[in-house]
């Protein structure tokens, strides 16, 4: 199981509620924020997410965490016909919806107010799900993933895209080190919410990830569970399907 991080440790909110407050706070900048963090190889990786899905021919897309909207604007590429981009902060929803709007995607992606751990459609609704650095920031893992499961089809694809930690020499040094030292530096640069990046950077470090999550997944009721580690275990890429 994840250890439940949350982002402001002398607030009497829940997670959920912190991790609103947090993306809300610092939506005018995550995009950059996400270039920056990563060197831009987060733009390869969600290449891959859409590569998957694209395989699987969806007409319906659920992105999870959308934030911004990044994924579900990508998810255009593919053979979709209706695409949902979900996210609890309204101040990354805002940030998405003018993004979509400048590039004449209105018809295509609809932007959802809503909480992964109550998704508001029926079961069996989406051909593909997707979710890109977004199931750490769940306040009940396992309850949002069971979601998932519920809303997605039999035979649809679940992707996660999802920061972990490198475990060879010297991957693992270098990690920690710029998670420690040059994260929160970048993150002042960012925004006055220093604590958003301190969180990012330690959620991270203690959720599951590899064989672990894929552990959590199965145990949910998902099959077909994959894994891919990306650039030297940075991130993972894990794939999962529906009975």
């Amino acid at each position: 199981m994840s250890k439940n991080i949350t982002p402001y440790k002398d607030s009497e909110l829940g997670k959920k509620e912190q991790v609103t407050q947090m993306f809300d706070t610092i939506s005018g900048k995550y995009d950059n924020l996400n270039r920056v963090i990563s060197f831009g190889i987060d733009i390869k990786w969600r290449n891959k997410v859409l590569k998957i899905v694209s395989d699987k021919k969806p007409q319906t897309v659920l992105d999870i965490a959308t934030g911004t909207g990044d994924l579900a604007i990508l998810m255009t590429k593919t053979s979709a016909t209706k695409i949902i981009g979900l996210d609890i902060s309204v101040g990354m929803l805002d940030v998405g919806k003018q993004k979509i709007q400048h590039l004449n995607l209105t018809d295509k992606i609809e932007m959802v107010l809503g909480d992964s751990e109550n998704i508001p459609y029926s079961d069996n609704y989406f051909d593909a799900i997707t979710v890109a650095f977004g199931v750490r920031n769940f306040e009940t893992l396992e309850k949002g993933l069971s979601e998932i499961l519920r809303v997605l089809k039999p035979g649809g694809v679940f992707v996660i895209l999802e920061t972990s930690v490198p475990t060879r020499f010297p991957f693992k040094q270098g990690y920690h080190f710029y998670t420690k030292n040059i994260l929160p530096l970048i993150g002042k640069l960012f925004s006055k919410d220093k604590v958003a990046y301190s969180y990012l950077s330690e959620s991270a470090s203690v959720f599951p990830h590899g064989e672990a999550l894929n552990n959590i997944l199965r145990k949910v009721g998902f099959i077909d569970v994959k894994h891919a580690p990306q650039t030297f275990g940075a991130a993972t890429i894990y794939s999962a399907s529906k009975n």
